[in-house]
């Protein structure tokens, strides 16, 4: 693999800081909620991510019989 040039290396940078700036706003607001999250507000997540876990565990015991 190649080493990125000088101007490459500027122009990801840039890239990568007007992203930070882009979604600074919505992260700070994001932080900000799951500060003020509750127990059920928890479940909510996750739970469906447990289903999701149980589905693929079960594929996964199914296709090795």
């Amino acid at each position: 693999m190649t080493e990125l040039s000088l101007i490459e290396l500027i122009l990801l940078g840039g890239i990568l800081a007007l992203v930070l700036l882009w979604l600074g706003p919505g992260l700070r607001g994001a932080f900000r909620q799951s500060a003020e999250a509750r127990e059920r507000d928890w479940a909510g997540v996750l739970l469906p991510i447990a289903l999701v876990v149980l589905f693929v565990v079960g594929m996964l015991w199914v296709a090795g019989r």
